[in-house]
């Protein structure tokens, strides 16, 4: 019986949506082959088994069914929280931040499984709240609890970027849940007036990054030099591009971080506007879907859930493509499937089989669940 149940839900997987995925990962592979100097070491033969490993995850997230992840999102939210308070602890300390647990095999950053843990809790949440009830102020209290406290230890790691977008992506779905504009605004507006009270409390490389923003040319050799390179090596691609491992920029080592943080730039570089169309027109295929199986789901949790995850993606997307083109200041957030990472690389993954998830049971209606668990 258990057998034709999962054969039945593998029926249902929309394959199809697969290729995109799939797309965009060969994208990374070609670039991060070609960042490594025609090598697959050592990005590219670590990046595939990872997304070979990430897909069996999907396929697996995918049929479970979307009730357990209902009952199970506080308990993952907690976890979550609690690796995040480890991390404060006795995490890893690299690249200048304390922000990876080492498992000796690999190291695990635990600030990416919260940012669909949260996204979960809130999905949750809002589930089980009458509808009615979502537009009161009260509403807003242990949602606003759920995102400050894991936001709050990932700015102490330091890392501005993830913070970010625990942020943005929370109150994407407290906006879907139906909470009030002007109630968002007042937020917004207090975060604003309190901006002077953040600056200072921001790390001397984060105000950098900033003040770099507004002014790359401040200082070309220091802090302007990442934005500047890049700019370089975007404009330098022209429409087509100069060819594959042809990038100079990239392949004389004026550019940072070609394999995580700038490798659209790299890529453009090497294929031009063009390529770089191509990948942002695949990310909006895939946001696409997330939001169209979002709308499709007959329960509140996967609505809200779906929704969430589709800003996740969005806001990934944007602010990595932005970043590089200079348009928002340097904040590390990886380009999905495409840039190195090995806890990124799964996250997304598993946003993806919990979207799959949310598609394959869009029939069913689920009601409150009372507890924790």
């Amino acid at each position: 019986m258990l057998h034709h149940k999962i054969l039945h839900k593998l029926t249902q997987i929309n394959w199809g949506i697969l290729v995109i995925p799939i797309l965009i990962a060969t994208i990374g592979f070609f670039v991060l082959y070609s960042a490594a100097q025609g090598n697959l070491s050592p990005w590219t033969d670590r990046q595939m088994v990872r997304f070979a490993v990430g897909i069996i995850i999907l396929i697996i997230f995918a049929l479970i069914d979307l009730r357990f992840w209902l009952s199970q999102s506080y308990v993952l939210y907690l976890i979550s929280l609690g690796m995040l308070v480890i991390v404060e602890i006795i995490g890893y300390i690299g690249k200048g931040g304390q922000r990876w647990i080492d498992l000796y095999v690999f190291h695990f950053q635990p600030s990416e499984l919260m940012k669909v843990a949260l996204l979960m809790a809130l999905a949750r949440y809002f589930h089980n709240s009458p509808l009615e009830n979502t537009g009161q102020t009260k509403m807003l209290i242990l949602p606003l609890l759920f995102i400050s406290l894991p936001a709050i230890l990932v700015m102490k790691q330091p890392d501005l970027g993830t913070a970010t977008l625990l942020i943005l992506a929370g109150f994407s779905i407290i906006f879907a849940a139906g909470i009030r504009v002007w109630k968002i605004m007042l937020f917004g507006s207090i975060v604003l007036i309190a901006t002077p009270f953040l600056w200072k409390h921001l790390h001397q490389y984060q105000q950098e990054r900033i003040l770099t923003f507004l002014n790359p040319e401040r200082d070309p050799l220091g802090t302007g030099y990442h934005i500047l390179q890049s700019n370089i090596a975007l404009g330098s691609g022209g429409f087509w591009g100069k060819g594959f491992q042809a990038g100079s920029q990239a392949h004389l080592d004026f550019l940072p971080e070609k394999q995580t943080d700038f490798i659209f730039a790299m890529l453009c570089e090497e294929f031009g506007v063009f390529g770089g169309t191509i990948l942002i027109f695949l990310y909006i295929i895939l946001i696409a879907y997330a939001f169209y199986v979002s709308l499709k789901s007959r329960s509140a949790y996967g609505r809200y859930l779906g929704i969430g995850l589709a800003m996740l993606l969005f806001l990934y997307v944007f602010i990595n493509t932005a970043m590089v083109m200079g348009l928002v200041p340097v904040v590390g957030v990886p380009l999905p499937l495409v840039s190195y990472g090995g806890t990124s690389m799964l996250t997304f993954m598993m946003a993806l089989g919990l979207l799959m998830s949310i598609s394959i049971h869009r029939d069913i209606r689920v009601g409150r669940i009372e507890g924790l668990i």
